[in-house]
């Protein structure tokens, strides 16, 4: 979602395969073995393989909304940071508590919590993480939060973070994230080439 929303933001286009991981196309394993996704191909043949780094690249390009913006862009990779490290590792072993018996559920929600409360504080001042308008921390972080409130509603609604739930409120119904959200068919050989954003 977030390689999508860098995309979106970024004004750009790219041809879209869309796969399933459980029958990964020999031509994707050729450009990326690690086999995740999204890989992002380049003209020039360079490979992107991290959704954070084709927001970056794509925001790179072009950058209307200056999602890049260089007076918080420390903070934002620093908060970005701890989301791709510590908060992803709870929210994983939240998801799947029945393969990770090392806790219960609710511990696991509980140490993804911390992050959480990182977050409300900051968004306790400005409408957005770092101010009054979005940043690559809103957009990068926004996906993974969702996934965490997704495990279970009604907890995380009840859950004492008021200004967080209203910014994934807001990022849910942007429509931007509405358009990343758009299914696509399975990529086959003989497909017709997909554009996103068409």
């Amino acid at each position: 979602m977030r390689a999508r929303l860098g995309i979106l933001f970024a004004e750009l286009q790219v041809e879209l395969r869309e796969i399933a991981l459980k029958n990964k196309p020999s031509q994707m394993l050729a450009i990326s073995p690690k086999g995740t996704v999204p890989v992002l191909q380049l003209v020039d043949g360079v490979v992107i393989e991290e959704s954070r780094d084709i927001m970056v690249w794509a925001l790179e390009q072009t950058d209307p909304q200056g999602l890049l913006n260089a007076a918080v862009l420390h903070q934002s990779n620093t908060l970005l940071d701890q989301n791709d490290n510590e908060f992803k590792h709870w929210l994983d072993r939240y998801k799947y508590a029945d393969r990770h018996i090392e806790m219960t559920q609710t511990e696991y929600r509980q140490r993804g919590e911390e992050f959480l409360q990182v977050l409300e504080e900051l968004l306790t001042k400005n409408s957005y993480l770092l101010g009054d308008s979005p940043t690559i921390a809103d957009i990068g972080i926004m996906p993974f939060v969702r996934q965490f409130a997704h495990v279970d509603r009604d907890v995380f609604y009840s859950l004492p973070y008021p200004n967080l739930q209203r910014w994934l409120q807001h990022w849910l119904q942007q429509p931007l994230f509405l358009q990343a959200m758009t299914k696509f068919p399975l990529w086959q050989e003989e497909s017709d080439i997909v554009v996103f954003p068409s």
